[in-house]
């Protein structure tokens, strides 16, 4: 059986994750009990059903830490099991809860050092979830969604279940300095030393998937020196995270806006690794 298990932060988009399964043809069960896992993925297989999503998150606090262990058993078991772990920065969801006027699962639990009847605030309530859940997100595919809408968040989504079952998927992804690092960055590279487009007044309405931008950064030296070392790099250590029995490694390519520079360097390295291994690719600030 292929089981999509989703968690992650309140907030980060589980609910939209789990719907886009359900549009691919998923069984879907929301906020199922850890300890209940095992027992819903024999029943299906019992009424025959061959891909199962379901989604776990903090409300199930009591039976999480046994989660992992399932996990592992359910792959030893023959299960093709990918585990999906949706988070976002702390502003955005502020924002989101802010926007939507729900309250946080854990607004409605006493915090420990505080004793019953205290309701604690929103950021309380996230930073105290983070806790909770950081032994599950070391042994998922972390996805950060700050930033992104439903459609990009589904897109997204689509793509990682789709991948075939290699030792591991090379995931690229441009992104704007000017919003943060992404949460799910494996490694980090800086590309804003290289030339910028954007000061060339014709260059910046373009993207550096487009042939004028390609076409300028590709007679720079220093950008083709750059792209060969982080290349290597890659190159060079690629088979240490393999045997490190990793799904996915996300290696993320910065620049001020996320417009020119990161995403050239991002189409490069796609196109270079695409001809040995499964590539997946992402722009974080296009549309």
């Amino acid at each position: 059986m292929r089981l999509i298990l989703i968690t992650g932060i309140s907030g980060s988009g589980k609910s939209v994750g789990l719907n886009a399964l359900e549009d691919a043809g998923y069984f879907c069960v929301d906020n199922l009990p850890p300890k209940l896992l095992r027992h819903l993925v024999e029943t299906r297989q019992e009424e025959g059903g061959d891909n199962l999503a379901v989604a776990v998150d903090a409300r199930s606090a009591a039976s999480l830490a046994g989660l992992p262990a399932d996990i592992r058993a359910l792959k030893d078991e023959g299960h093709d099991v990918k585990v999906l772990f949706l988070t976002a920065k702390t502003e955005s969801l502020i924002t989101r809860f802010s926007e939507t006027r729900r309250s946080h699962p854990l607004s409605h639990r006493a915090q420990p050092d505080t004793g019953v009847g205290e309701q604690p605030t929103l950021t309380e309530c996230i930073f105290r979830e983070r806790e909770m859940m950081s032994t599950i997100e070391g042994i998922g595919h972390v996805i950060d969604t700050s930033g992104l809408s439903a459609n990009k968040l589904r897109a997204w989504i689509k793509d990682l279940v789709e991948t075939d079952r290699t030792p591991l998927t090379l995931l690229f992804e441009s992104f704007a300095f000017k919003f943060g690092v992404p949460l799910d960055a494996d490694l980090v590279f800086d590309v804003r030393v290289l030339p910028n487009p954007y000061y060339d007044t014709t260059l910046r309405p373009f993207t550096g998937r487009d042939e004028p931008v390609i076409a300028f950064l590709d007679t720079q030296a220093h950008v083709a020196e750059l792209l060969a070392d982080i290349r290597n790099f890659v190159e060079k250590w690629l088979p240490a995270f393999k045997n490190d029995n990793r799904s996915y490694l996300t290696v993320a390519i910065g620049c001020t806006g996320g417009q020119h520079r990161s995403v050239y360097m991002v189409e490069q390295l796609a196109k270079h690794f695409r001809a040995s291994e499964r590539v997946l690719l992402r722009h974080r600030e296009l549309n």
